[in-house]
């Protein structure tokens, strides 16, 4: 037997060290966790309670995380969300946090908070370094655009965006009950060959899939009921729509997330979430949580969020959008799409939510899709515009289901831009059927795809148009169908879609260069060089046809 000294000193020992065991982490040694460039996305795995199929972690476990840049600004609230696993399978103790930093150096998490005793202060004090990168970051309106109407990125880019659809290629499924053969990273690299953005339900809607579901009922079996959006199944969102969200993210797709919808009653049944008492709340913070920190996503509360059941108010629309920003750490762009018509003027008299506005009006000719835009821009009669961007996500679905031709779908997105806005399309072959719901995405079906490519592009490469906005004041003798934009004394652009000869353009002092671009033929033509005053030209018999205006000196 030991003495009792030695005896009192081991068991001194001991008591020092379980105390140094408990130690808050403050008084340890602060460890780099992670490190990524600026406006990438790092994934940080906590340890908490184990949770299975029939929990309700979504709702029950509180978690988040604030990350301070060591500047002491900026500051970020993240929440985090339960991954089962970390491998989508159904059970486990497995919970993320995903952080974007948005400056060099590091970011230390002060506080890590959960109603959870295993995640409460874990990693607490530890840092992530960030370092340069290209990444262009966030999407927001540009409050130096006129009126606030165009997009710019966090690096103070301003790529121009084409949209396109895919409501329910997640699931794999076409009609017939019959698989669709896509595969959803397959699709979203074709996508990005062509477009800036992708619109997709996050469930199956319309096609489902016969086994795999995005929701979990009572009893922990998989179910496509929206009501039940308190309980995503981490397997569906692990293996679906993580994939589409990091192709995105890849490629700088935006992925633009529809909520509830677009059609049928479960799938729209999500922000009703009527099995937890009509709170979405649970629902909203883990899509915050698990796909707010992306830069290339957007949120869409509802697809045609008036006309469908179960129907949304404006109301509860405005509440629904407050409450997903309250989670949303960065300035994701959010907003919703509402029945064949233009922004329901409800919403200017209900506290702001969106940072831009969504219409739907299916539209063949330049000027039709310019004056949609501008028109839902400008507001209500007496109310002054309406500072935000403006996109028609809608606009013209290629094929026999709308009647849309190809050269429809061309000359709708001209105009769209020359409005001062953005479009989408989509390829539909007949009522419901077609990419447009299943993906599997072929532009020589979709066959305005390259021309809609062909359009970004020359924008990007060579018109200001975020300095833009509609003006036709230079031109006379102009067809009433014809649309253009302005940045005074500095580029005119204007869209024909007919032939007409001598059109003129009486330019401001000094010389300019004009650039014939025919969409259609996608072809480029000089038109004039260092040329001064009045300008005739004449519109080929093109359907669109982009003319650029640009000074070169004084």
């Amino acid at each position: 037997m030991k003495p009792m000294g030695s005896r009192l000193r081991l068991a001194r020992l001991a008591i020092i060290l379980t105390g140094l065991a408990v130690l808050p982490k403050s008084t340890q040694a602060a460890a780099e966790i992670a490190r990524g460039g600026i406006h990438s996305v790092v994934e940080l795995s906590f340890t908490g309670p184990q949770q299975g199929p029939t929990d309700t972690p979504a709702r029950d476990v509180q978690f988040w995380v604030r990350f301070r840049h060591e500047s002491g600004a900026p500051e970020y609230k993240v929440w985090g969300f339960w991954d089962s696993d970390g491998k989508g399978g159904m059970s486990g103790r497995i919970f993320k946090v995903r952080f974007c930093p948005t400056r060099t150096g590091r970011w230390n998490l002060i506080e890590v908070f959960s109603n959870a005793r295993e995640l409460a202060g874990q990693k607490q004090d530890d840092y992530v370094t960030a370092v340069v990168s290209v990444l262009p970051g966030f999407w927001m309106p540009d409050p130096e655009s006129p009126g606030s109407r165009w997009y710019k990125r966090s690096d103070g880019s301003h790529p121009y965006i084409v949209g396109n659809t895919h409501y329910s290629f997640l699931s794999g499924y076409r009609d017939g009950g019959r698989p669709s053969g896509n595969d959803i990273a397959d699709d979203m690299l074709a996508n990005a060959e062509y477009f800036k953005k992708l619109r997709m339900g996050i469930t199956g809607d319309r096609y489902v899939h016969p086994e795999e579901k995005p929701f979990l009922d009572e009893s922990g079996k998989p179910t496509d009921a929206g009501d039940f959006s308190f309980r995503p199944n981490p397997k569906w969102f692990a293996e679906r729509m993580d994939v589409a969200v990091a192709k995105g993210f890849e490629r700088d797709l935006i992925v633009d997330l529809i909520l509830a919808g677009p059609d049928t009653k479960d799938s729209r049944a999500t922000l009703r979430a009527a099995k937890n008492n009509g709170d979405p709340a649970p629902f909203l913070r883990y899509m915050a949580a698990r796909y707010g920190s992306y830069p290339n996503v957007w949120f869409c509360l509802c697809n045609e969020h008036d006309i469908k059941e179960p129907r949304y108010s404006e109301k509860d629309i405005a509440r629904f959008g407050s409450l997903l920003r309250s989670f949303l750490p960065y300035p994701t762009p959010v907003s919703v799409h509402r029945s064949p018509s233009g922004w329901d003027n409800q919403f200017d008299d209900l506290p702001p939510w969106n940072d831009h506005q969504i219409i739907q009006k299916k539209l063949k000719k330049i000027a039709a899709a310019a004056d949609a835009i501008q028109q839902t821009w400008q507001g209500a009669s007496g109310k002054g515009p309406r500072n935000k961007p403006t996109v028609n996500d809608e606009l013209s679905y290629e094929g026999a289901g709308d009647k849309h031709l190809e050269g429809d779908t061309i000359e709708a997105h001209l105009g769209a831009f020359l409005g001062g806005g953005y479009g989408t399309t989509g390829e539909k072959h007949g009522n419901k059927l077609g990419q447009y719901f299943w993906g599997k995405f072929d532009p020589n079906v979709h066959t305005a795809a390259d021309n809609l490519k062909y359009l970004r592009e020359v924008i990007d490469a060579n018109i200001t148009f975020w300095k833009m906005a509609p003006d036709l004041s230079i031109f006379s003798n102009l067809d009433p169908g014809f649309r253009g934009m302005a940045w005074p004394d500095n580029e005119y652009v204007l869209g024909t879609n007919k032939e007409q000869k001598g059109i003129v353009a009486k330019l401001p002092a000094g010389r300019w260069n004009v650039k014939q671009y025919d969409i259609m033929a996608m072809e480029t033509k000089t038109v004039g060089e260092n040329v001064s005053g009045e300008f005739t030209f004449d519109a080929p018999a093109s359907r669109a046809v982009l003319y650029h205006f640009k000074k070169v000196s004084k």
